[in-house]
């Protein structure tokens, strides 16, 4: 049997799908395997170009196949969309991705180490404890209100409201152990984010990159460690336009016949990372509206021209421009002058 130089392989849990071809594009290599199996099939192959979604479990799979000697290419999903063939299963799957990886203009996805993987699931950690403790707050506040005891909005006051709801004696005994035991489950949840929080920051000191993005007034040592952690080597990139188009701050074409016709922007990337920039050109607006922050030229005539949602995107959507130059060359970044009319 002719050994495969290209294969594409669709994974999940337990079985394994290999599409394989020869030097003449000859498919050589079409059968599923199990997990163990899939090991052992690649331990014993020559070095070969190993073409995998980036899903799931894919950058364990990208780093197991490189200590073999192989060469692996994570494609994003939407990218192999496109070249699979009619009906949907792992056969065509696998084959599309032997197919995709080939492409001239295909863009990858790089296998990140066991380090960044970590860093990485650190913030999806904070992610998903900030999102707990925002339930939970709401529940408390809406359990609260049946009760007649209402507080004032933010989370800065949910701690004031805990407190007062605790101390009110008018309660039911059952309402207030339930209220006990969600303040408890909340003061919890708050103990955890706090310690994630400080690892965070402590990686975001020892990170150059990052500690150089947070010189960008809006953007924090959250925003600044996700630049760092999730997005892909700057040299990726063309432009800080490109960056900021793989971040989907840019608008939506629908041009035709030669008209153009931009939409909203396409929210394509990672949305998380997407939404912490905005909202940090959201807080840097606000300081701005209240004097404490002075706006460049560029940021004070837009302010003049468009509504401030709007605003607060062309602003993340710099930010992003700003971070994939600091990212490239180095530095930090610097406040433009403003220069006085002659």
């Amino acid at each position: 049997m002719n050994v495969p130089v290209r294969i594409g392989m669709d994974t999940s849990k337990s079985v394994f799908q290999l599409h394989g071809v020869d030097e003449n594009e000859v498919v050589v290599v079409r059968r599923q395997f199990r997990r163990a199996e899939m090991i052992r099939y690649f331990e014993r192959l020559p070095p070969v170009l190993v073409a995998i979604e980036s899903c799931g479990s894919s950058h364990h799979w990208g780093r197991l196949l490189q200590s073999f000697g192989h060469e692996v290419k994570l494609i994003p999903p939407q990218y192999v969309k496109a070249y699979v063939k009619r009906g949907k299963n792992d056969a065509a799957d696998a084959e599309a991705l032997c197919e995709a990886v080939t492409r001239p203009s295909m863009r990858f996805v790089p296998v990140k180490s066991k380090e960044r993987q970590a860093a990485c699931m650190l913030m999806t950690v904070r992610e998903r404890l900030v999102s707990v403790k925002s339930q939970l707050s709401n529940a408390f506040r809406s359990y609260a209100a049946e009760f007649g005891i209402v507080g004032p909005a933010g989370r800065q006051n949910v701690a004031a409201l805990i407190k007062r709801v605790l101390e009110d004696d008018s309660l039911p005994e059952m309402a207030r152990d339930l209220f006990r035991l969600q303040a408890d489950e909340y003061a919890a949840v708050q103990a955890r984010l706090a310690k994630i929080e400080a690892k965070l920051l402590k990686w975001h000191r020892e990170d150059d990159i990052s500690r150089r993005i947070a010189t960008i007034p809006g953007v924090g040592p959250i925003g600044s460690s996700m630049l760092s952690m999730k997005a892909p080597p700057p040299e990726t990139f063309r432009s800080g336009r490109d960056f900021a188009a793989w971040l989907g701050l840019t608008p939506k074409d629908h041009s035709t016949g030669g008209r153009q016709r931009l939409g909203g922007i396409t929210k394509a990337g990672d949305s998380i990372l997407r939404s912490t920039l905005i909202v940090g050109a959201t807080a840097l607006l606000r300081h701005v509206r209240k004097g404490r922050h002075k706006p460049t030229p560029w940021l004070a005539s837009l302010l003049e021209r468009k509504p401030p949602k709007l605003v607060a995107v062309a602003l993340a959507n710099k930010f992003a421009r700003i971070a994939w130059r600091l990212m490239i060359s180095g530095g930090v970044y610097k406040q433009p002058v403003a220069t006085m009319p002659t």
